[in-house]
């Protein structure tokens, strides 16, 4: 699930950014000042932030050098009064996505995040980052904690499935259609039983990697 960060001390403005930007599949977190959003990102992982640069307790464009520092590939969009071509750039040279200029429209706002959020995703699809754990698969690169893990060629076409379809139950017939794909032997059912117990004790992932008795098995959502 998406989730979006709303940083706006107005507060009428950021219920009214909060009810245009909510959908079934996306999670909108209020925020009214940058001590509140400092807890907020050390819950889950965020999609996009909606920053505004003014804000009673600091600056949102200092806050953005402390976003773009911490995860320089999440968008960060800037909600700002300030209409000068000073300002403008100075958002863009460190590191905003894009800026909306106050008074604006939120048919507009609802576009422009989504522009940004596709970006996010066609970049880093094939990677993912979830709690302790890094997925390259473009690379093949799998990390625990920063630890490098080896993963066979069945391992990762495995944990592939399960992380792309996170929170959502996958069957043991559908796995194994997706994984054993080279249209030779007969499959031992036992296989993915073997192979789901390889990847939970390679990854410490037993919390995460959970059987769904009577389907299969799935990546449980530990945030959001």
């Amino acid at each position: 699930m998406e989730q979006i960060l709303v940083i706006e001390d107005d507060t009428g403005l950021n219920q009214g950014l909060c009810r245009a930007l909510k959908s079934e599949n996306r999670q909108v977190i209020s925020c009214l000042n940058l001590k509140t959003a400092r807890e907020q990102l050390l819950c889950g992982a965020v999609s996009l932030v909606l920053l505004d640069i003014n804000l009673p307790d600091g600056s949102g464009m200092d806050f953005l050098k402390e976003l773009k520092e911490a995860d320089p590939a999440r968008p960060v969009i800037l909600l700002t009064a300030n209409d000068t071509d000073m300002e403008i750039v100075a958002g863009l040279e460190q590191g905003a996505d894009d800026y909306i200029t106050k008074p604006f429209s939120l048919s507009v706002l609802r576009a422009r995040v989504n522009t940004q959020l596709r970006k996010a995703l066609s970049v880093n699809g094939k990677t993912f980052q979830i709690d302790r754990f890094m997925f390259d698969f473009d690379q093949m690169r799998f990390s625990v904690n920063g630890a490098a893990i080896e993963l066979s060629k069945t391992e990762q076409k495995l944990l592939r499935l399960l992380v792309e379809n996170q929170g959502n139950a996958m069957s043991r017939n559908t796995l194994v259609d997706r994984i054993w794909t080279d249209g030779g032997e007969y499959v031992d059912g036992n296989a993915l039983s073997v192979t789901v117990k390889r990847l939970r004790d390679k990854l410490g992932a037993q919390d995460y990697i959970q059987t769904v008795y009577g389907i299969g098995y799935a990546w449980v959502k530990k945030n959001g």
